[in-house]
């Protein structure tokens, strides 16, 4: 069995005498303690060195990916014949047996021996190569390779678009002060002017190309404003209420305006850079959120790997820490969104339904973002998908806000009882007062109420008879009497009884209380 082992030099290919001391990979790092029983165990049997640092480099991050250079594939191509070849890495050995049909082996036996030959690597390699060389050689490539990043794309940097969304606010901040104190200067001199053209960049170009007011002219004005505007501007230039201003004075201004300018348009022109980087490092996350809102999402978290190892909570309220731990801290509810609400399918959705929503959004941008940042394949399928889901729960949101809601009776609904402004009138029924029993004559049809009902029986009237109550009954119902008055006496003594117990147990406490108090202050 032959082994393949990648130095900073070159590659070297050892013989192993003995294929039994695999099975034992436990016991292997004791042939390795000294270079007599190292050089037992193996032997080199060839060495190829590399051309130069570039051959390295190509050979190293190849490697890393577990591929083949061209420069491995020639050298097992002549020197590996029929042989097993016991390699570190899984996937080398797949592509090695998958492109030159050799046998290869990689476990943890396999480990073992690699780890023994770095220890004894000098002595193995019998002259081939001196220490400093190495040494030289390995520092060289190091440096190399920190420089040469794997799958390094100048369109993937983060850092730029970084220092760019910073840039882009600290203009908007400038802008705002320049803007304001443009308007406020020249509006002692053309105050008419501020009504008539209310958009700033607009109002920098007009104030450049009208300078004083005396000299206002239609012409120079048709070509920044409409053609009614402009009349508007020249009339309000002729009755203007403004002071004079000197020729100095209106050279500082024309600087200040000319200088709002410049910012204007280099704003324009960073806004477009941020949108184009922002296309080409995190393609589907941008689809979601907008280029603006995922820039300062990544400027917030630093670079797009850590922000795309953020969970989707994280990313609901980056930008809102303060008022999520002032929320936490006073036992209030936290907030709901942070930069995020800024994106459009945040912004636009439903009052209501703003919050569901911004938890949906953050977390189809959270998965967005790590195959932005970890995958390799065209990810606008994934975009598209993403996008549809969001949108899905913003029509349900939108028909459950619009359904009809059941009424819930509350205190408003409720009608106050009102009194009867009219009384019921009562009429006066003179036959009412007569005690008289009138007798009933012969050929009355109507019957009185009392004929209408059935004679009562002789069972009946024995019933209904009171019976005279008899001696032993009066004394039945006094000692009843006289038990439930004794009961009543026992139950209130009880209850006082318990509540003079209640009584004393508390002066008790109050006491004791108090002499673990002075006590506790003569101690201190």
């Amino acid at each position: 069995m032959l082994v393949l082992f990648a130095t900073a030099a070159g590659f070297a290919l050892f013989k192993l005498h003995d294929e039994g001391a695999l099975k034992s990979p436990e016991k292997l790092h004791n042939h390795f303690e000294k270079v007599e029983s190292a050089k037992k165990l193996l032997s080199l049997k060839h060495f190829r060195k590399f051309e130069d640092m570039a051959d390295a480099l190509e050979a190293a991050t190849a490697l890393k990916e577990g591929k083949m250079s061209d420069s491995l594939k020639k050298f097992l191509k002549g020197a590996v014949k029929e042989d097993k070849l016991a390699v570190f890495d899984h996937k080398l050995a797949t592509s090695i047996h998958s492109k030159l049909k050799i046998e290869c082996v990689a476990d943890s036996s396999v480990s073992e021996i690699m780890r023994g030959i770095s220890s004894q690597l000098i002595n193995l390699l019998s002259g081939n190569l001196p220490q400093a060389q190495l040494n030289q050689m390995t520092l060289g490539l190091a440096h190399s390779l920190s420089r040469y990043k794997l799958k390094f794309s100048p369109d993937k940097v983060d850092t730029m678009v970084v220092q760019a969304i910073s840039l882009l606010d600290d203009l908007d901040k400038n802008l705002n002060i320049y803007v304001m104190r443009a308007r406020e200067w020249y509006g002692y001199h053309f105050p008419e002017l501020i009504k008539v053209v209310p958009d700033n960049l607009t109002f920098a170009r007009v104030v450049r190309a009208i300078g004083d007011r005396k000299h206002v002219q239609l012409e120079k004005l048709t070509d920044i404003l409409e053609e009614d505007i402009a009349a508007r501007v020249v009339q309000a230039a002729h009755i203007s209420m403004g002071t004079g201003v000197s020729e100095e004075d209106m050279n500082k201004i024309q600087g200040l305006v000319s200088e709002v300018i410049n910012m204007t348009e280099e704003r324009e022109q960073l806004f477009d850079y941020i949108k184009n980087r922002m296309r080409a490092l995190a393609p589907t996350a941008v689809m979601l959120v907008g280029e603006l809102v995922a820039a300062r999402l990544l400027a917030h978290a630093g670079s797009l790997m850590t922000l795309a190892k953020h969970p989707a909570s994280t990313i609901q309220i980056l930008g809102a820490e303060k008022a999520l731990f002032r929320a936490m801290k006073a036992s209030k509810p936290t907030p709901k969104y942070g930069l995020i609400y800024h994106a459009s399918l945040v912004s636009q959705a439903p009052t209501t339904a703003k919050g569901r929503i911004s938890r949906v959004v953050a977390n189809q941008t959270a998965l967005a973002l790590r195959v932005d940042a970890f995958g390799d394949k065209d990810t606008q399928s994934i975009g598209e998908n993403a996008l549809l889901k969001v949108q899905k729960v913003m029509a349900m949101a939108e028909s459950q806000d619009a359904a009809p809601k059941s009424k819930v009776n509350r205190k408003s609904d409720i009608k106050k009882y009102e009194k009867p402004t009219e009384k019921p009138t009562f009429q006066y029924n003179p036959s009412s007062d007569s005690t008289l029993h009138k007798k009933k004559s012969s050929n009355a049809m109507q019957v009185d109420e009392k004929d209408d009902l059935p004679a009562p029986s002789r069972k009946d009237k024995k019933r209904s008879a009171p019976t005279p109550a008899s001696d032993d009954d009066k004394e039945e119902s006094t000692k009843k009497k006289m038990k439930t008055e004794d009961k009543d006496k026992k139950d209130k003594k009880d209850k006082k009884d318990k509540k003079d117990k209640k009584d004393k147990k508390d002066k008790k406490d109050k006491k004791d209380k108090k002499d673990k108090k002075d006590k506790k202050s003569k101690s201190e």
